[in-house]
């Protein structure tokens, strides 16, 4: 079996040697990547927000000084100068290799976008134009032809030009002359590539293949090259390569992915001035590169073959996959935040979106709240019923969980113990020694708040002045977009600091508009006092999961630091109250935060350092891909059994021979549209169809058979539906209530006060949106509340009202134990823990008890279950349960239509095959002997 992992980037790229060929030769091979890449490592680049995805910053360019930082500062934490540079100007120690002194730009596993710099040879993109501000100038270009001429009135612009001609030529045939190798890339998602090096190592992942695009522009290449690349990456490194066009790629992810959906989803809704995401109509450069990742897995996958399709750039291609290979095992995981459902539903195609995503057997996120969102987003757009497990979709069920994830243990225990990060660890220390070190690493965009958390920290300079000349914040903070706004507004806030409280020997800010090299970041992280982020908003943030493993007392006195962290990321789910959460915009709760990371004796932050530690192991990357398989095996197995092609069409002659065969029988069937159609709840007289009355009267005349009707409606109007039929028991309210048969009382299941106190809440939504709802009304029931839209004058608006409505009744009375299940042109507001399965246990009880005072009656052998819809399916899994640990000896569950079901058989003649069907169980002689009088 092969494990497919779809991500946009590819771990490996090309690097083209241009200067040493002049002629064409066979590509050289590339060294394995080592089992632990230092530069690369649990440590991800940084989005470039809106710059296109194939500029790279320039190597061996020297970063911006620090605003108000002096020389010192600025050459402790250099990592552009080269060996020969730091040896003559004394530096402590060389940089121990290119490598490990890659620059980092970001921890965070979802960065999908990166500056850093590298020495690698690829093709340089040419110039694009911003797409077209009007919709109606919207075409998909094609860029291998010439446009065709066509009248100005009708002529239709391309939203991106074409690439310009010039160089063209001559550049395609340089690349197409030139060797090349296979390197290790710096892009992508560095959380992931851990997490699955560190499964593979450990036995998880047998056998996996990458998928993803190389991450530079592949226009140029002449296709031999191409066919040559993707046979070496197939081969000799497991990846399969993605093509496609520049101009696809770049309005794909320059244009929607970062202009639109990024922000979006980390709660920037795109209506300020100066966005430009309505102008951006690049959806079909987005759809276009989905359905490229699909149709590449597609042709490779076999029968086994599991997929994992990876973060927003490829939300579409479940759902693709799922139209090309109907049974394939897919998985989806989100690596960001899932904002709330008003946000969402900004987005123009999120309806596509949300639909593409649910292509997926397992939709995995890194928090409950992620995965609450998603839920509530779907029941409100979709208009689809949304549990707590997943969502029922009409054809098959989608699993929604929470798989939070961390980092590599093993290979950050390798890396801590070079000589390098040793030395680092010393200079660092000496320099500040005596100093209490607060550290920070972020990205310069408004998400990752660094203007609230100086702002923060100048307030705590200001209200404790004692700590002014013992405390100093290193904020590293990588700048890899053009924001001068928020760049001049942090270099304000940073000189003011430092002007207010600097004094000739102490500086307590140090803001470096550079990034580290790998060897720095871990000894900053291990010498420091306490790490603050104040992310507005973040899916995980691994930096703290890298702060706390480096905190474990290797460095002597800097030991168990405290870890400040906004209660906005998705690691604040992990560590809880073990961390100091604060409030990002709430200035005072952060700047006591710092005091209280500052004042904390040792011991105190030693136990906390040990319960976040504890939080660390249990979240590992190892972990989660262990979590996720095997949680996506399971979903997988259970959603294929109730797939409408594995349930087989019910054998009568079969199920009439185990009927002949038992001395003991009980049956429950389902009453609306099992045993007669439907009928409206106003109807004036409600008459069940004769031929069902002379087929139960049949059957309960067998002393031998104990009968049981369930169904939605009310007890008095069962009464007056079955009052023709002799011996039988009635289940009502979908399980609220039961009567045995022969008997007049009614038992009831739910309590009574409970029921008047949330009716008492729930009525007050429904009565706001049936308001609203042209056409709708309310039906009040012993034990449930229906909202009825089908006969709404506009069904599309009344199906969105109700969808609105059961969010608001799930959220707002969840503590209440209740649930609004949307169903055809209704909603049904009813008890969590009463439903058709708890009337048939305690149905199954009494029989069991009746047999245990009688020596004349017989316990059950024979188990029937019929039903025809969701509401059904708790009885079909209480049936199947207990065929399954041989509480009875056959029980056959029986569902009508095509659908997805638990059940494990289906009928396809509607009511008249199920009558037909009891017909000819009541005709059947038994073979046993009858037993005694009930």
């Amino acid at each position: 079996m092969t494990v497919f992992i779809a991500s946009l980037f590819l771990p490996y790229t090309v690097n083209f040697h241009l200067n040493d060929s002049r002629t064409r030769s066979p590509p050289t091979p590339s060294p394995s990547p080592p089992s632990v890449n230092p530069a690369v490592d649990g440590i991800t680049p940084i989005p470039k927000a809106t710059a296109s995805l194939f500029e790279k910053n320039i190597p061996g360019k020297t970063p911006g000084l620090t605003p108000g930082a002096t020389t010192d500062h600025e050459r402790i934490f250099a990592s552009y100068l080269s060996k020969v540079e730091e040896e003559a100007k004394g530096y402590p120690f060389p940089l121990a290799t290119e490598q490990d002194n890659r620059l980092l730009t970001e921890s965070e596993g979802h960065s999908p976008m990166w500056g850093a710099t590298t020495s690698f040879n690829q093709p340089k993109p040419m110039p694009l134009a911003s797409p077209s501000p009007s919709i109606l100038k919207h075409q998909e270009p094609s860029p291998a032809k010439e446009p065709v001429a066509r009248p100005p009135a009708v002529e239709l612009i391309a939203p991106y030009a074409r690439l310009r001609k010039g160089s063209t030529a001559s550049r395609k045939l340089s690349f197409s002359k030139a060797e090349w190798t296979i390197e290790t890339t710096e892009q992508g998602n560095g959380g992931l590539r851990n997490a699955v090096r560190s499964a593979t190592d450990a036995g998880v992942l047998d056998n996996m293949m990458w998928v993803g695009t190389l991450g530079m522009p592949t226009d140029v290449l002449a296709s031999h090259t191409r066919r040559e690349i993707v046979e070496k990456l197939e081969d000799e490194y497991g990846c399969l390569t993605v093509f496609v066009n520049d101009v696809d790629f770049d309005g794909h992810y320059t244009h929607f992915c970062k202009t639109i959906l990024w922000p979006v989803f980390h709660y920037q809704i795109p209506d300020n001035p100066k966005s430009k995401a309505y102008e951006d109509h690049s959806w079909i450069y987005y759809v276009k590169l989905n359905q490229a990742f699909a149709d590449r897995i597609a042709k490779h996958w076999k029968r086994g073959d599991s997929i994992w399709v990876q973060d927003y750039h490829l939300l579409l291609v479940p759902a693709m996959l799922r139209k090309l290979v109907p049974d394939a095992q897919i998985g989806f995981f989100l690596h960001i935040a899932f904002p709330s459902s008003e946000v969402f539903k900004c987005l123009a195609p999120r309806k596509e979106l949300l639909q593409g995503i649910l292509g997926a057997n397992l939709i995995g996120f890194q928090t409950d709240e992620y995965c609450r969102h998603f839920l509530q987003t779907c029941s409100r757009i979709l208009c689809v019923e949304a549990t707590p497990e997943g969502i029922q979709l009409e054809d098959r069920f989608v699993n929604v969980d929470t798989f939070p994830i961390g980092i590599d243990p093993t290979s950050w225990d390798k890396r801590r113990q070079a000589t390098d990060v040793e030395r680092w660890v010393e200079t660092i220390s000496e320099r500040y020694q005596g100093k209490r070190l607060i550290v920070s690493r972020d990205k310069i965009d408004s998400v990752r708040g660094i203007r609230q958390k100086l702002l923060s920290y100048e307030l705590f300079l200001n209200t404790y002045p004692e700590w002014a000349d013992k405390v100093v914040l290193i904020q590293v903070a990588t700048s890899t977009t053009e924001q001068p706004e928020l760049e001049a507004t942090l270099s304000d806030i940073a000189m003011r600091i430092n002007s207010t409280h600097s004094t000739l020997a102490h500086q307590p800010l140090v803001f470096l508009k550079q990034d580290l090299a790998f060897p720095q970041y871990l000894a900053l992280i291990s010498v420091a006092d306490a790490l603050m982020i104040t992310s507005l908003r973040e899916g995980m943030n691994l930096t703290s999961h890298e702060f706390v493993y480096c905190q474990d007392g290797r460095c002597g006195d800097k030991a168990y630091g405290s870890l400040i962290l906004s209660e906005f990321t998705g690691s604040a789910s992990v560590f809880g109250n073990h961390a100091l959460l604060v409030n990002p915009w709430d200035y005072r709760q952060c700047c006591e935060a710092i005091h209280t990371a500052l004042t904390r004796d040792k011991q105190t932050r030693k136990q906390v350092w040990e319960e976040l530690h504890r939080a660390v192991l249990k979240n590992s990357t190892a972990n989660w891909v262990k979590s996720f398989s095997q949680t996506l095996a399971r979903v997988w197995n259970e959603q294929s059994s109730r797939e409408i092609m594995a349930v087989p069409r019910l054998s009568v002659s079969r199920l009439t021979e185990r009927y002949r065969m038992s001395k003991q029988r009980l049956m429950i069937i389902d009453y609306e549209d099992t045993l007669a159609s439907w009928g409206s709840p106003r109807s004036i007289i409600l008459t069940t169809p004769q031929r069902a009355i002379t087929t139960l009267n049949d059957l309960t005349e067998d002393p031998a058979n104990i009968v049981y009707v369930m169904s939605a409606r009310m007890p008095e109007e069962m009464e007056r539906l079955f009052r023709q039929v002799n011996n039988l028991g009635l289940i009502a309210e979908n399980g609220s209530f039961v009567r045995e048969p022969n008997t007049d009382s009614w038992t009831h299941l739910t309590n009574k006060k409970h029921v008047e106190t949330w009716k008492a809440s729930v009525s007050n939504i429904l009565a706001y949106f049936q308001a609203r709802v042209e056409g709708s009304w309310i039906e009040e029931r012993h034990c449930s509340l229906v909202f009825h839209h089908g006969s709404a004058e506009d069904r599309h608006v009344a199906a969105r009202s109700a969808a609105e409505c059961a969010g608001n009744i799930n959220d707002a009375c969840a503590n209440l134990g209740v649930h609004a299940i949307p169903i055809e042109g209704a909603l049904i507001v009813e008890t969590i823990h009463t439903n058709k399965a708890s009337a048939a246990e305690k149905v199954w009880k009494w029989c069991m008890a009746n047999a245990d005072k009688k020596e004349d009656v017989l316990k059950p052998d024979f188990l029937l279950v019929v039903g025809d819809n969701r509401e059904d399916e708790p009885v079909f899994r209480w049936a199947n349960k207990l065929q399954s640990t041989k509480a009875i000896n056959y029980a056959m569950t029986v569902t009508l239509g095509s659908r997805s079901t638990e059940a494990k058989a289906t009928l396809t003649q509607g009511v008249t095959g199920v009558l037909s069907c009891l017909q000819q169980l009541a005709a059947s002689a038994p073979v046993a002997s009858t037993p005694g009088p009930k």
